[in-house]
């Protein structure tokens, strides 16, 4: 295949986010991270929801998938299970996929499916006028709500790791380099992955600015001891207790980077492989004939019994 540079990867879609959103840096981060990955746009999906982050499909020269509130996840599940050689990234922000998506999000991490989630988090509902989303703390007021909010905040991080997901990052929006080299090894990694982007919301959130995030963010491979790595199955609670008390941290010192990786656990995509072995090996589903030549529907319930019984899993006894 022929080398791409990141124009490449650039539609003639407008984009009209705010001058100054964070969401610019994601979409040069994911541009490059594609173009130096050299990914085929015809096996790559971008998949996202419904907010401002939601439009990124629009702006990267792959397949896109612009769905419905909360429910990226749930089409990029559907998306790689139908063809596990695609590509997925979903993005979505940090209301989408926390909130209303919040169980979806969960299901892909305890599947461990071969996805990549970029959550763009920005404390706030940006394309609704800014009220409060899972992630802003509580007792905080940004400029757009009355009173302080009143609701716990969800930490993206220590929810991933509970949810079984076997790559967990964050990066910076401003940081566009090094967001793409997360976004990178989020690809390569088998297995679902999710990155937490945090980012400034210029017209509404008026805490998490750019200048705040410049004076406490670190990156946790700048300590050589850091280690996020499980190499043996044996390392993995220490390594997830390792990266939970890392996502504690906020305030003085905020940490980007990788916090846990486990390259061993399966895939939800080789566990059904092992039960039924035509799956991907020889014919994923998406690749399947359902019309004739003249593009007639060839699937009447004698046909689709022919047609789906190598997937069909038969017991024992019944």
């Amino acid at each position: 295949m022929a080398s791409r540079g990141m124009a490449a990867y650039r539609t003639d879609v407008w984009s009209d986010w705010c001058p100054g959103c964070g969401d610019f840096g994601i979409l040069a981060a994911m541009q490059k991270a594609f173009a130096e990955l050299e990914l085929d746009p015809a096996t790559t999906v971008v998949v996202s929801g419904i907010g401002c982050s939601s439009k990124t499909p629009h702006f990267i020269n792959v397949n896109g998938v612009h769905t419905i509130h909360g429910r990226g996840i749930a089409f990029a599940t559907g998306i790689k299970l139908a063809n596990p050689r695609l590509t997925v990234v979903v993005n979505g922000g940090d209301g989408d996929l926390l909130g209303i998506g919040v169980a979806h999000f969960v299901a892909l991490g305890r599947r461990n499916i071969d996805v990549t989630v970029i959550i763009h988090n920005n404390q706030v509902y940006g394309l609704t006028k800014g009220q409060a989303s899972p992630t802003l703390r509580k007792g905080e007021k940004v400029k757009s709500i009355p009173v302080p909010n009143i609701q716990d905040a969800v930490n993206p991080i220590a929810l991933a790791i509970a949810s079984g997901y076997t790559f967990v990052a964050r990066g910076y929006a401003l940081w566009v380099d090094h967001l793409k080299e997360l976004i990178k090894k989020a690809i390569q990694h088998k297995g679902a992955a999710v990155i937490d982007v945090l980012q400034p919301c210029v017209t509404y959130n008026d805490i998490y600015t750019a200048e705040y995030y410049r004076d406490r963010l670190y990156k946790l491979e700048d300590d050589p001891n850091w280690d996020p790595v499980v190499r043996d199955p044996s390392e993995d609670e220490e390594k997830k207790a390792q990266a939970l008390k890392k996502a504690e941290e906020w305030g003085n010192r905020i940490p980007v980077g990788i916090f846990y990786v486990n390259p061993l656990k399966d895939t939800f995509e080789e566990r059904l492989q092992k039960r039924n072995p035509h799956y991907n090996a020889v014919k994923p589903p998406a690749f399947e004939e359902i019309a004739d030549s003249d593009g007639r529907p060839i699937i009447g319930p004698d046909e689709f019994r022919k047609l789906f019984a190598k997937y069909i899993v038969k017991v024992k006894g019944r």
